[in-house]
């Protein structure tokens, strides 16, 4: 016990004391009026990455010009990473057959199963290779205004020409809400507004895109709505590209479209290309409509997935929920590449049929 009393004290006299307040020294604060320190806080300040100025900077206006995009693949090792190797073969053939931009991790190439570090590494690698002879455009949009912001910020940073918009998905917003988001992105640098209401659950109307025309950056419409809807913009001075392959060369002839973004150009750029600059042409249409629709009977990019890897240009691996078309689709694909002709295809291995076994399917990357 005599310990514990020992210790009491001990404690007490170790107990800091502080001054008791003066009561006139409250009494004199009370009646001072506080103020924020103006110098500290700066109201939604924001420095970007970059300027906003243009200089060494691709415009609008040569966004717009563009007639074959290919939206293209990336191509996976057997462990899910990049197959940068396989990517940069993929890349040299679409220069070597005319496509003149690449969307770096849209749809077609799977951002959507991309950490947002793997995107900008791509979109970056892609400039540092191949920026002075292709224009690169970065799928940076989100259905998160905070992310599209922010990627589409590093996506110009590392020196992008161009950034592909989505309208948000699945939780969506009000027409209001679209002109909001757009309206954030777009001080960035040239943008292409991409409407694909059977991903979005939503349609991007006239009334939103005629809002947003205004802006300096908008390159133009990615329009997979219809030919109707790109004629309707096009007769008002808008930029449209169907996003539509099969609807592609009536759109480009008949309703004002500048051009196509494409997934069949992976496979095809120089048909694509042909399709694109060299006049009506309803024979090649025609030819290319049985591949068109082969690749299109599953959800996009599950059929040109496999497509590239029977002609040998990518591993057979697929990150999932993708996994390739059954053996039956397999072999009608073989039959469209003799039909169209090997040498119009990318690559130069036979093309083959392969086995289930030969794919790899990967759940962890």
């Amino acid at each position: 016990m005599a310990i514990l009393k020992s210790y009491g004290v001990r404690l007490r006299e170790s107990t800091p004391q502080f001054p008791r307040p003066n009561l006139c020294d409250n009494y004199k604060r009370r009646n001072v009026k506080w103020r924020s320190p103006q110098a500290a806080v700066i109201p939604n300040f924001h420095l970007p990455m970059r300027s906003f100025e243009v200089k060494n900077r691709t415009s609008a206006d040569d966004i717009k010009s563009l007639r074959l995009i290919t939206a293209i693949k990336t191509p996976y090792l057997p462990d899910g990473r990049f197959d940068l190797e396989a990517f940069d073969d993929l890349m040299h053939m679409q220069i070597e057959n005319g496509a003149e931009a690449v969307i770096v991790g849209g749809t077609t190439g799977e951002g959507q199963l991309m950490s947002w570090d793997e995107h900008i590494m791509l979109i970056g690698h892609t400039v540092n290779c191949f920026g002075g002879l292709i224009k690169v455009i970065g799928n940076t949009g989100s259905n998160s205004t905070r992310e599209a912001i922010h990627a589409t910020e590093q996506g110009f940073a590392v020196g992008m020409q161009a950034a592909l918009h989505i309208n948000p998905y699945y939780g969506k917003t009000s027409l209001d809400g679209l002109i909001s988001h757009f309206d954030s992105v777009l001080p960035m640098g040239p943008s292409i507004i991409y409407n694909v209401p059977s991903r979005t659950g939503q349609d991007i109307p006239p009334r939103v895109i005629n809002s947003i025309a205004q802006s300096p950056n908008l390159a133009g419409i990615k329009e997979c709505v219809g030919n109707d809807r790109i004629e309707q913009y096009t007769g008002n001075g808008i930029v449209v590209w169907s996003g539509n392959d099969d609807q592609c060369h009536d759109a480009r002839w008949s309703h004002g479209a500048t051009g196509v973004i494409s997934v069949t150009s992976n496979l095809v750029p120089g048909l694509m290309r042909e399709l694109m600059f060299g006049g009506k042409n309803p024979s090649l249409n025609a030819k290319l409509l049985p591949l068109i629709e082969w690749l299109f009977q599953e959800p996009n990019p599950v059929g040109l997935n496999t497509a590239l890897a029977q002609l040998g240009v990518v591993r057979p691996v697929f990150r999932l929920p993708y996994v390739p078309l059954p053996l039956e689709k397999r072999e009608e694909f073989v039959n469209l590449v003799r039909e169209i002709g090997r040498e119009n295809f990318v690559g130069k291995n036979d093309v083959q049929v392969l086995d289930d076994d030969d794919f790899i399917l990967v759940g962890r990357y």
